[in-house]
């Protein structure tokens, strides 16, 4: 028997709480389905840079991880968004500002 799954709204709240208690600053950039949105995560390191995190399957383990999918100039990670966002339209993305990357994701598994 597969667990609850948390609606996407909850969730979204709890990490930008999250986020805030660490001082780290976010953005929901693209707000999407309140209940079953997948959830995109960029975190812009203020250089010019960033990551593209998202939550994908992990078969071995039947579990749903947390991923970095792409890294580098913030112009590709903001045109793979718009690819994802133009499959998805429920998807969220949430911008993080953090100069050494730290998202918190692994905190929120």
């Amino acid at each position: 028997m597969s667990a609850a799954r948390l609606a996407t709204g909850i969730w979204v709240a709890a990490y930008l709480a999250r986020l805030g208690q660490r001082t780290i600053p976010a953005y929901v950039i693209h707000r999407g389905d309140d209940t079953a949105g997948a959830v995109a995560v960029k975190s812009a390191r203020l250089d010019g840079t960033a990551q593209l995190w998202l939550r994908e399957w992990d078969f071995q383990t039947d579990l749903r991880q947390w991923r970095a999918v792409l890294e580098g100039p913030e112009r590709d990670i903001d045109a793979r968004i718009a690819r994802e966002r133009a499959q998805d339209r429920d998807l969220w993305v949430i911008e993080i500002e953090s100069r050494s990357g730290e998202t918190l994701l692994d905190a929120m598994e």
